[in-house]
């Protein structure tokens, strides 16, 4: 039994699309003889003819995933789009690394193991990008003969 005339009606009368639109298939020869606008909103007030709910896409999935990305799970290389500086920014990335150094050069200067005119100096160099990571600047004061 062809009902598209009566899906088509009911999805213009309901203002949703045909696929939303469930007929009973019980009452589906009663369904077959309304014809006009008037007749299918007789059917929907008598819930012959109903409108389908959306079914949302499940957030299980995402949030599973999401809580491996913060433990820092799937996240190498074959994850990565775009280039190292866009996914995290070289201003960023310079900030964090140079106030980590200027700690590191602070507690040694607060332990006594550097005095003020060292601690003066690592600080310019560390600003002018001489040194790569804290384990740099202890290779270097060790060359030096600084700290044993």
């Amino acid at each position: 039994m062809d009902l598209s005339l009566q899906k088509r009606l009911a999805a213009e009368v309901l203002g949703v699309g045909e696929d939303r639109i469930w007929i009973d298939p019980k009452k589906a020869d009663e369904v077959s003889k309304a014809l006009t606008r008037e007749d299918i909103r007789k059917l929907i007030n008598e819930k012959v003819i109903k409108v389908k709910v959306i079914s949302g896409q499940s957030r299980y999935w995402s949030n599973v995933l999401h809580q491996q990305r913060k433990k820092g799970r799937r996240r190498g290389y074959g994850s990565r789009k775009g280039k190292k500086s866009a996914r995290m920014g070289e201003k960023e990335e310079y900030v964090t690394k140079v106030r980590s150094m200027r700690n590191l050069i602070r507690t040694l200067k607060s332990k006594g193991i550097i005095d003020k005119h060292i601690y003066r100096n690592l600080y310019n160099l560390i600003k002018g990008g001489a040194f790569k990571s804290k384990r740099h600047i202890l290779l270097w004061l060790k060359e030096k003969r600084i700290i044993k």
